[in-house]
């Protein structure tokens, strides 16, 4: 997929990296009622190239959700390289957006279709005293958490299942393929990592929040496994807050960014 930015005289696709702080923001995706990452990058786009476009995200995040590993595209007649991209984009983006990197890309790529996989990772504040530095960073439970019955269940969860219960309203198929799901300790924190090509709408919070729940030993596992087996829309719940969710990555064939700790290269 990469290609040689000076090497065509028509229109070209260029691909961002973008890493982002989704506290002050409606979502990725444009929206009308707020502020969202798609309608700042694409300002910045047209400041630096004084071209109006359109662009085309990997996967959409809801309000105050983060990102290390987000990738968009877009279409340009201009000539500028990948590095005059970042640097100029990263000009006009507010503090709080920062294109990691660019590379030109062909013409059909579509950051949302053409995606292996995604990884999203959750963090959880464990401690007894909330941290100011945290805040809007993770999600604070200052009561202990089993973490080895939640990563028991979280083991569960991995495969090929219908998990309509673990998600918000969606019309359409919602069996997807759930390659990891695991929960990591230490340090006073706990981090769940969920991977898949595809997640539903929720999916990682709707997830997050029944594990956080068996931690506490208000469910037993039981009762996850329940809700794959007999899936009943957003059966499941509560919903763990936005703050503490990043989507770490997005992998492709063919499409590296070249940087060294591996947030959106290939698989």
């Amino acid at each position: 997929m990469n290609g040689d930015a000076g090497a065509r005289t028509d229109g070209r696709r260029i691909a961002v990296l973008l890493e982002y702080d989704g506290t002050a923001y409606s979502g990725s995706q444009y929206q009308e009622n707020g502020p969202s990452i798609q309608s700042e990058l694409e300002t910045a786009i047209h400041k630096l190239t004084s071209e109006t476009v359109r662009a085309a995200f990997a996967g959409r995040t809801d309000a105050g959700v983060h990102a290390l590993g987000q990738v968009a595209s877009f279409e340009t007649t201009s000539r500028l390289t990948a590095a005059e991209f970042v640097s100029g984009l990263n000009h006009f983006l507010p503090e709080d957006i920062a294109v990691r990197s660019a590379l030109e890309v062909a013409r059909e790529f579509d950051p949302r279709r053409h995606a292996n996989s995604r990884l999203y990772r959750y963090r959880i504040d464990n401690r007894a005293v909330r941290s100011p530095l945290e805040r809007n960073r993770s999600w604070h439970v200052a009561r202990p958490l089993d973490a080895a019955a939640m990563q028991r269940a979280a083991a569960g969860l991995e495969g090929k299942h219908d998990f309509a219960s673990f998600a918000g309203p969606f019309e359409g198929r919602t069996e997807r393929t759930l390659r990891r799901c695991e929960v990591i300790a230490g340090g006073g924190s706990i981090t769940v990592e969920m991977e898949a090509q595809a997640f539903l709408p929720h999916q990682v919070r709707r997830t997050v929040g029944p594990l956080v729940e068996l931690g506490f030993g208000r469910i037993e596992e039981k009762m996850l496994m329940a809700w794959l087996d007999e899936p009943r829309a957003s059966a499941a719940g509560p919903a763990a807050p936005s703050c503490g969710l990043y989507l770490v990555s997005v992998a492709y064939d063919g499409l590296d960014f070249g940087l060294e700790d591996g947030n959106g290269q290939s698989a």
